[in-house]
């Protein structure tokens, strides 16, 4: 493909909540088969967050900034509310809680896809050296081909991950073809491996692809250090964090501590703190 038409040009704050084995094992379910009672209180906990997402939109981050990551098994009516007022909708594809990358829906990942229209289609991956990326290469090109942006997030085996390690895995996907627009890579404690990491993806004119540092669930002391490291690095366009902003008030809301509008505000404020973090507003 033509690589000057790869990447996306302003910022991108992305609230992301489309975990599905992970959140079901937050409030302490069995499996992922999920009774009615507890689908229930899965998708109010995600109605939740999108509830903050809004407020953080109306109150200080840029609309045309900001992103919801959601799933379609328990996101169905919030992308369509996010349709109709125009936010931007960031759809994951993967199966959750797979070593290996597959689709959600297999073959028919195309038609869910179509169904919403979203502004970016996503994928996860723990990347193996030896794995099939088959799917992936194949959700790459049906992305460009059909006019949705692609971002991927890719998790290495590293504790701590740098550009010494995080390059190679890049130029592999690179040279199989899989083109992201943006990649959401793990946080790192010096800005020049986010510089390394930087000239690796835009090589080559992918000049406009860029960059968005995943929380993966770490404490803020930690989050806040790798968006301090990266914030200056043109290329690294925003964040993706989802866990260190939700999880504390989403479990006191669940174990009765606090209201729902006292979870709504919380979520709303760490929401809105890390974006002022990345702008230098605070």
């Amino acid at each position: 493909m033509d690589n000057t038409l790869l990447g996306y040009n302003q910022n991108l704050f992305v609230l992301p909540f489309d975990h599905r084995s992970s959140f079901v094992k937050l409030f302490g379910f069995a499996d992922a088969n999920l009774n009615p009672q507890e689908q229930k209180i899965v998708a109010e906990a995600k109605e939740i967050i999108y509830d903050a997402f809004k407020k953080a939109v109306s109150e200080t981050i840029p609309k045309e900034q900001a992103a919801i990551l959601i799933d379609e098994e328990y996101g169905d009516e919030i992308i369509t509310d996010a349709k109709s007022k125009n936010y931007n909708v960031i759809l994951t594809t993967e199966k959750s809680g797979q070593e290996e990358f597959a689709f959600e829906y297999g073959s028919a990942f195309g038609e869910h896809i179509e169904k919403y229209k979203p502004t970016f289609v996503k994928a996860l991956i723990r990347y193996k050296s030896n794995a099939n990326w088959d799917n992936l290469k194949t959700l790459s090109d049906y992305c460009h081909q059909n006019g949705y942006k692609f971002l991927l997030e890719v998790l290495s085996e590293i504790n701590t991950p740098n550009a010494q390690n995080m390059v190679p895995i890049i130029s592999a996907l690179q040279e199989l073809g899989i083109e992201p627009d943006v990649w959401k890579l793990e946080g790192m404690e010096k800005s020049i491996d986010y510089q390394q990491v930087i000239e690796k993806i835009q090589e080559g004119q992918r000049t406009s692809v860029g960059l968005v540092i995943l929380g993966r669930g770490e404490n803020r002391e930690k989050v806040e250090q790798w968006i301090r490291m990266g914030r200056d690095v043109r290329g690294v366009i925003g964040f993706a964090i989802g866990r260190t902003i939700f999880l504390n008030p989403i479990m006191d809301y669940n174990n009765h501590k606090i209201t729902k509008e006292e979870a709504i505000t919380q979520i709303s404020a760490n929401f809105q703190y890390f974006y002022r973090l990345f702008i230098k507003a605070i």
